[in-house]
Parts: C-alpha cells; structure tokens; sequence
C-alpha cells in the first residue's frame, strides 16, 4: 500500500494543475517488466506520454475515492472479478472502438462494452512426471473430487480471485449444489492447506508434497526462465482439464476506460494500440499468455504445450457468479 500511495503522490504532481495535451494516465495491476516496453512503442507510434501508477491492490477504492477528480484514463488488470468490479461500482464507461471491436473477441470482451479482456490464461492442472505422467484428455475438474487423488492435491488459497473464478465457472457448468459437492471432494484431497502462489505449488509437487498442482498456464513459462525454478518447471505436465466436458477454464487480463478519463481520446488510442498486434505479440513472448486477438501468434514456448478447447461459458456469467462462489468456498471451510 505504500508503494501505491507514493506512487499516487507522483501522479497527482505530474497531472496538477492541467494534463498536457499528449497524455494518458494508467492506473495498472500489470508489473513494469510486462507493459512498459508496449508503452514505449505506443508513445514512439504516437507521440503520448503514458503515466503509470503501479499497484496490488485497492485501485478500485482509489478510483471510487477521487471521483470526478480522479486522473486516471485506463485502468490495466487481471481476473475477470477485478474488472467486473469496476463495472459493477460505475467506475468505468463504455468503449465504442470499432478497432478493439474487431480485434477482441465478444467472449472476452463485455455486451456494454465497459471492459475488454487484453490477454488469456487457462487454469491448469500440473501433474508429476514422475509419479503421475500427463493426465489423459478425459480428466476434467470434477475428477479433482474423486477418492484416487486424496492427500495428493496442493493449490493456493480458495479465495483468491483465480480460484474464484474457476469455482465461478463450475457453478455456471453444473449448478450451484453440484459445484458445492466438487468443492468439498476437492477440500477433502488437498495434501495441505491452500497456501503461496501458483509457483509454489509447483514447487510443492517437485519436492514431492503432492501429485497435482493448481495454477495458471503462464507460470510455466515463467519458471523456465527463472534458473532456480527450472526444476519446478521441469517436474511437472503441464495439463488442460475439460477436452472432452466443458473445455478448460479461461480467465483474462483486462482493461476498462476510466468514468472521468481526463484524456479520452488518447485513452482510446492506447486502449487500441493494446489489442493491436504489437502489443499482443508482446504480452505472448514476454509473459507467456495466449494473445486475446486472433491470428497472433503464441510463444514457441506456449506453443509447445499443445492446443485446448476452451470453456465457453460467458465471463459474464463466471463473474455473476463470484459471490455464489464465495459462499461455497466459505461453506466447506475450504482454506481452513
């Protein structure tokens, strides 16, 4: 938090008293290594100065906080829950782009236009080369509940906003009793509690704490590329639960225009230049995520891990279903 009010210290001396004419604004939940390459290509193209208020949490409270004085124009973050967020709050307005239109799909993308899904990722499982092998394409997140698995499933917290969505998205496939039924199953295998991140769990199947793993698919490329991890990373399949159910589960990184965006139009412009091919082949190589746009190539990396059919239940839904979701998650006790 002290690090977002400094930051926002900054940005209020860069845009007291008038913005300049070239400006953007961006309040973002994407790190530095990630966006300001794509940045410093936009304001070469374009000659906008792009100002970044970094943060981990609490932009949404912030936003909501400034108001109309608020100097943010593009709001950059991840989880389908964060953007739904800022929709739900009326922090953010709609977007009519007939370039983003037709540069993002309409799954990823919101029916009023108020956000837009910029890069994808699929909740994956992970399963030991050693005492697993790669789970067969019938696995799918129900089988996470069955008997065989007990004790031999490590994952993060249940809460957190990635595992709200997957449960969000088992709700939307198979009812809310269902999903509660799984969810308890699932509790019941876990070889310890829900604790770290995605790497860690990774690393808990490599030392052997458990046979599966829960997480996000560009953590793998991040461990290749990390030296200490690489044993993390080379431990483990990389598996994509649903091929023959209701495929594997998609969320999305995001972005949504400010309600009071100061400098609309060059928010627009850098909202399109984000969907462009530039910036989606550099979300690809740099951080390992599936380009929303069609036709952008994926890492060699990514690549390398194989083709999956996604789940095609809305984000709209999954994010209608959050609260629901929590409930389950704090019903079966599921980090306790």
């Amino acid at each position: 938090m002290k690090k977002l009010v400094a930051a926002s210290a900054v940005l209020a001396a860069l845009s007291a008293p008038a913005f300049a004419a070239e400006e953007v604004n961006v309040y973002s939940y994407r790190q530095p290594f990630l966006i300001e390459p794509m940045f410093e290509k936009f304001t070469a193209e374009t000659g906008i100065k792009v100002n970044v208020m970094f943060a981990k949490k609490g932009l949404a409270e912030k936003i909501a906080q400034e108001g109309e004085f608020s100097p943010a124009d593009v709001v950059l973050t991840v989880d389908i829950s964060r953007l739904a967020e800022l929709a739900n709050k009326d922090l953010v307005q709609a977007v009519n782009s007939e370039v983003i239109e037709a540069n993002i799909p309409a799954q990823y993308r919101d029916e009023e236009d108020a956000w837009f899904g910029l890069t994808l990722r699929t909740r994956s499982v992970y399963s030991s080369r050693d005492r697993v092998g790669e789970l067969s394409e019938e696995f799918d997140y129900l089988d996470l509940a069955k008997p065989e698995w007990k004790g031999k499933i490590c994952t993060r917290s249940g809460k957190h906003p990635y595992n709200v969505s997957l449960v969000a998205s088992m709700i939307a496939n198979h009812g809310e009793a269902e999903a509660k039924t799984w969810l308890e199953g699932f509790k019941a295998n876990l070889a310890r509690k829900p604790q770290g991140n995605d790497r860690a769990q990774v690393r808990a199947v490599s030392e052997g704490l458990c046979d599966l793993a829960i997480g996000n698919s560009y953590y793998l490329g991040k461990m290749v590329n990390t030296p200490e991890q690489v044993p993390w990373a080379e431990s483990v399949y990389i598996n994509f639960p649903g091929e023959k159910a209701n495929g594997t589960h998609i969320n999305i990184s995001g972005m949504a225009m400010a309600k009071y965006a100061p400098n609309k139009e060059n928010a627009l412009k850098l909202m399109e230049f984000l969907t462009g091919d530039v910036a989606q082949s550099m979300y690809a190589e740099v951080n390992y995520e599936y380009p929303a746009k069609e036709g952008v190539k994926r890492s060699e990396l990514v690549a390398s891990w194989g083709d999956f059919v996604a789940d095609d239940v809305s984000l709209e839904t999954i994010a209608d279903n959050h609260a629901a979701a929590m409930k389950l998650l704090d019903e079966v006790k599921f980090d306790l």
